[in-house]
């Protein structure tokens, strides 16, 4: 979409009568005057005395003020909602095939009505003119900062060359310190954190100027159902999580936040030396009333209770909390893998916060395992997705391709997003031992990651016939109830310590050559 001729003869107008009806025109009014008088005598000078205060009011001079002083919040001092939503419109226009950038962030005080409640509003109004000032020190004297809502901001950066992902993502981390610097009150402490939707320009939808803000609230919106002090950037994918007054729901969201949902530990083994290689970290929901509920049932109630992201997080806490208990009892154990769903990928703060957990446990990177289905790496994947899943590899984190052979992942992509490991699906290995067919696809496979140099998994091995010809055929580890069944974390121990002892008649399977 091209400039309309009159939107930009407006932004013309409007910038010459800056300079004309602005301050600057104070420095040239002595000069006009004495030059009037220099060159035409004191008639001259009286007609300039008289005639330019009267041009100026003809053309406009004097209603300019109203036009570039927009109305100001009351309590902060910044621009609102109204004004703010003319300028992102501007702003969309003036970006528009034009090679500049742009993104707007919206930033909503998380739990401002509880702060009220314990604090009182003189206390609220505190710490909104406070955030609104933290805000705007943290951003360019260009960009445009409003307060859109009770506890809500907005930003709109001024347009430039050289914007991308990760430069928004670093300034929303800084934002989000800014605000969550404590807020003295009467002489009392009070802490704060904020949520942040983003929304890139060229993601925002062609020709609806207004869509571009609605896009970064949805983005918001997003990030809130995850929980305080979120951020979310959008995508196509983005949408805003719709809680249902269904029992399950309900209950699944009660259960994660008491501890009920627990990880339990599948193990895999190496078919080169029969040892344990790692273990699979697996929700398991054991309700006091329903008995098990298989995750088929209470994860697609989690995710539409926008709790995806919150699970994933307690599985690496409980994955990291095993590997160090692990290590206490003397036995090996190399790393676990964790299931990542494509909301948690989503998520800008995934990186630091994977970094921060290794940290405090004290464990290197290559402890955890990655786990992303390879329906996450089709086609064009969301750009914070490819950002996690790269850097978390370049840490030094395995990125395990789960369920291979069932989401088209392209070679490109197996390559671009450092996978170190693909699993081959339960599909391709049912009953592979008595088929042909069956053989020739784990082949196929198997050659293909040998020639990327990738290491293999084998899922849902569950006769002693396919784990023999899985080793046969070179695939490097093995899963399934034919090894072991998931279990809780205090039936590892001894399941490890009794498949060691195993392993001491344990023949030697050699391969075959493919």
């Amino acid at each position: 979409m091209k400039f309309p001729n009159s939107c930009l003869f407006s932004r013309i107008r409007d910038g010459i009568a800056q300079v004309v009806f602005g301050p600057p025109i104070l420095a040239f009014l002595p000069a006009a005057t004495l030059g009037a008088f220099w060159f035409g005598g004191e008639m001259a000078l009286l007609a300039a005395a008289l005639g330019l205060p009267l041009l100026f009011a003809i053309l406009g001079g004097f209603s300019q003020t109203d036009i570039t002083k927009p109305d100001r919040d009351g309590l902060t001092g910044l621009m609102l909602a109204a004004d703010f939503d003319t300028h992102v419109k501007d702003v969309y226009l003036r970006t528009e095939d034009s090679g500049l950038k742009s993104a707007l962030v919206i930033i909503e005080i998380d739990d401002f009505d509880d702060l009220v409640s314990a604090h009182g509003h003189d206390a609220g109004d505190i710490a909104m003119q406070r955030c609104g000032e933290r805000i705007g020190s943290a951003l360019r004297h260009r960009d445009t900062v409003a307060r859109i809502g009770r506890n809500r901001f907005a930003i709109c950066l001024t347009p430039i060359m050289q914007l991308d992902l990760e430069l928004c993502i670093q300034m929303a981390g800084r934002l989000q310190a800014a605000v969550e610097e404590p807020i003295v009150v009467d002489g009392a402490s009070l802490f704060v954190s904020c949520s942040i939707g983003m929304c890139m320009r060229h993601r925002a939808p062609k020709d609806a100027p207004g869509s571009w803000l609605e896009c970064a609230v949805a983005a918001l919106d997003e990030a809130l159902s995850v929980g305080p002090a979120s951020m979310r950037a959008y995508s196509s994918g983005t949408h805003v999580h719709l809680k249902r007054g269904d029992d399950l729901v309900e209950d699944a969201a009660e259960a994660l936040e008491n501890g009920m949902i627990q990880a339990w530990f599948q193990p895999q083994i190496s078919t080169d030396t029969g040892r344990v290689s790692g273990f699979e970290a697996l929700a398991r929901w054991c309700h006091p009333v329903k008995g098990m509920i298989p995750p088929s049932a209470f994860l697609p109630a989690l995710e539409e209770a926008g709790l995806l992201q919150k699970l994933s997080q307690q599985m690496v806490q409980q994955a990291l909390t095993a590997i160090k208990s692990w290590d206490a009892a003397g036995l090996s154990v190399p790393s676990v893998g964790v299931n990542f769903a494509t909301d948690e990928l989503r998520d800008p703060a995934l990186v630091n916060r994977i970094r921060w957990e290794l940290d405090r446990f004290g464990l290197s990177p290559d402890r955890l395992t990655i786990e992303v289905l390879e329906t996450v790496m089709t086609d064009q994947p969301d750009e914070v997705v490819a950002r996690n899943i790269t850097t978390l590899g370049e840490m030094g984190c395995h990125i395990d391709l789960d369920d291979f052979g069932t989401g088209h992942a392209s070679i490109a992509s197996v390559r671009r997003f450092r996978v170190s490991r693909i699993k081959i699906d339960r599909s391709f290995v049912t009953k592979s031992d008595h088929d042909p067919e069956q053989q020739k696809l784990i082949a196929a496979i198997l050659t293909m990651a040998e020639r990327l140099e990738l290491k293999t998994l084998a899922e849902g091995v569950e006769t002693v016939g396919e784990h023999a010809l899985l080793a046969q055929l070179g695939c490097d580890h093995v899963q399934g109830f034919g090894i072991g069944r998931p279990m809780p974390f205090d039936q590892t121990l001894d399941w490890v310590v009794s498949h060691e002892a195993k392993l001491q008649d344990a023949p030697m399977i050699g391969r075959l050559r493919h």
